[in-house]
This record gives structure tokens, sequence and C-alpha cells, in this order.
């Protein structure tokens, strides 16, 4: 079985435009992301991991040896066929919450009927019902940040990308995004790469976990998480000595690629 998404042997090295130095990001980087699976990728800071996830979507064009495909077919560029989620949020400060959503939709020219229907859907998929005509500085930051997941859900990308999304959110809001964003991969089905440098994020989103090396970035290990989406929710695995296990066994795989204090990654 092709998977939906194959990273085969990447190699990203480039010189950095502000320093000068040459940076060797990511040396034989290789990952498979089946149909409607959502891998989450974690590893220490500047290993590589958003390098990875803004190749797939076509943000920046690799520059050495491998390859990264959708569907079997080379990623040459950005595409419809993939929807990113930014840390930052992106929305637009002239536009409400449904037309942020309605964004990508009016591009594609989708008619306005079916456009208010799907937007409608995914406000309150979302979460967001009763603030539909709300304007982004009129929201906080985890409402923005549901918009964003929205505004991507809608225009129906065949590949989800999600890079730190909840990183700038406050721990307790954090939690229940993270649980809100479980029962929104249940229900859509979307294909997932998620990137994150939180361990407990990646075992709570994830159906496996990609634990990335030290810089040049590589899978150093996947982590499979048999725990049903269904229970993924904060009170259950709070008591969860299986989640509790697997979270252990990803960090003890993180912390050993930290550089020592004193050198960079």
């Amino acid at each position: 079985m092709v998977a939906k998404l194959s990273i085969r042997d990447l190699h990203h090295e480039y010189v950095d435009d502000y320093t000068g130095e040459f940076v060797r990001a990511l040396e034989v980087f290789s990952l498979e992301v089946q149909l409607q699976e959502v891998m989450v990728v974690v590893g220490p800071s500047g290993c590589g991991k958003s390098t990875v996830l803004n190749i797939v979507a076509g943000l920046v064009k690799h520059k050495g040896r491998g390859e990264a495909l959708l569907d079997g077919k080379p990623i040459r560029g950005p595409g419809a066929d993939r929807g990113m989620v930014f840390q930052d949020f992106a929305l637009l400060p002239w536009r409400t919450v449904e037309k942020n959503i309605a964004h990508g939709l009016e591009i594609k020219r989708v008619p306005a009927a079916e456009r208010a229907a799907t937007v409608e859907k995914f406000v309150r998929l979302v979460g967001l019902t009763g603030f539909e005509k709300k304007y982004p500085h009129t929201l906080s930051g985890g409402m923005k940040q549901r918009v964003a997941v929205a505004r991507t859900l809608a225009a129906n990308p065949d590949v989800l990308l999600m890079d730190e999304p909840f990183a700038a959110i406050d721990a307790q809001t954090r939690m229940t995004l993270q649980e809100e964003l479980a029962q929104i991969f249940l229900a859509t089905q979307k294909t997932v790469l998620f990137v994150t440098h939180s361990v407990e994020e990646a075992v709570f989103l994830a159906d496996r976990v990609a634990v990335v090396s030290s810089r040049p970035g590589r899978v150093k290990e996947i982590v499979d998480v048999p725990i049903a989406r269904e229970r993924r929710n904060w009170a259950e695995m709070g008591a969860n000595t299986q989640f509790k296990a697997l979270c252990e066994h990803v960090s003890k795989a993180v912390r050993a690629e930290a550089p020592p204090v004193g050198r960079k990654a």
C-alpha cells in the first residue's frame, strides 16, 4: 500500500541569511504517514521538524537529496491538497470569524449557499457558535486558533499540517484545545502531520509519534500509541498508566538528543 505522505531519505542544507553559517538541517530523514493517520513529530529545538513540515507544505524547496511525495507524486510547491495551521493564527484582521473561515472557499469560488453551509458546519465543530460576526482582535488566543483550524478544514485539504499550533496559548486553554482537536481528528478522519515540542501533546494526539534526532534531523524512532481516539481526554489520560509510560518513553528518547549545555542545537 502506498502511503498518503512519504518522505524518503530527505537531506536539506542551506546558508543562514543572517549569520552566514552553513546549516545541515536534515540528513536521511524518512517518514511515512498513512491515510487518515495522525502522525506527530517531536524532537529537541533546532532538529528540523518545522523544516520538514514546510517542505511538505511546499513553502520551502529542499536543497539536497531525497524527496517528499503525496499520493506517490513529488511535492513541487504549495497546493490545495495540503492545509497548514500556523502557530501565529495568520487570520485576516479585517474579516469576521465566518469570513475568515470562508476565505479559502471564496478563492475556490464555491457557491454562496454551499459556502455558508460549510462555514456553519465548521463553526459548530470548533465550538464558535455565537461568535460568527466577531473580529479577530476581540477573540482570545484559543478562539483565534479555533478559527485557524476551522478555516483550514473548511477548504477540505487531503492532508492537514500543523506547526506547534498551541505553543503560544496558556496551559489550561491548551489542554481544552487538545481535547477538541482530538475529537476533530476523529470526526473528520483527516491525514495529519503535526509538529510539537511537547511530549505530552504528541502522545495525547498521535496514532504514532516520530522522535527526531538533534541536527541534522533524522527519524530516530517511531512510537505507536495504541489508545483509542475516543478516549483522548485529559480526565482519563491523566490516570492512564499506558499513556504515562508512553510519555516517559518518548521523553527519554527526546532528552537523549538534547545537546549538552553550551553547545548549539
